[in-house]
């Protein structure tokens, strides 16, 4: 049976183990890169320095770091190894979200195309399908013209009976 395989005994070994994953890493890279390039952080460091410098040019009983500033610049220096490597992680980290977007922007895209291909298609399908159909106002026109043609023919027809009667009466009136 396995060490911890049961909850309800502790365990005999008790081990630190820092657990540190690339995200946790990035994550706390990325955080310090955002403050590394804000005008706060500026600040506060043009504030650190101009106190330093302060001191130990004005404090006239100890200095703890004199005229070169030795100290003041291995802290630059070790500020400087630590950011450089944290940025570039956070650049890498953002390379690698942008990289994802922009697969995910051609891959849209391109379902996007698709469609609006798609859709022309049918579109012209439907144009076509609409053009061999009659529309109501061209079965207006044929219907008008009909319409003509049996006033036409019923005007015909009536004056053609018209005329036949009117010899009957006349050969009535000459009897």
């Amino acid at each position: 049976m396995k060490e911890r395989s049961r909850l309800d005994t502790p365990r005999l070994k008790r081990t630190f183990s820092l657990n540190l994953g690339d995200d946790m890493v990035g994550q706390g890279a990325e955080r310090v890169a955002r403050f590394l390039g804000t005008g706060r952080y500026l600040a506060i460091q043009t504030v650190i320095v101009i106190v330093w410098i302060a001191l130990n040019v004005l404090w006239f009983t100890y200095h703890f770091d004199p005229y070169p500033f030795i100290l003041l610049n291995l802290a630059f220096s070790t500020q400087a190894a630590y950011a450089a490597p944290l940025i570039l992680l956070a650049q890498n980290r953002q390379e690698s979200r942008d990289r994802v977007s922009l697969d995910e922007d051609r891959t849209r895209a391109a379902q996007t195309k698709a469609d609006t291909e798609f859709l022309a298609r049918e579109l012209a399908g439907v144009r076509i399908a609409v053009g061999d159909a009659a529309s109501r106002d061209y079965m207006r026109r044929e219907l008008d013209e009909v319409h003509e043609k049996l006033d036409a023919l019923t005007a015909l027809l009536q004056a053609m009976q018209h005329e036949r009667n009117v010899p009957e009466e006349r050969a009535d009136a000459t009897d």
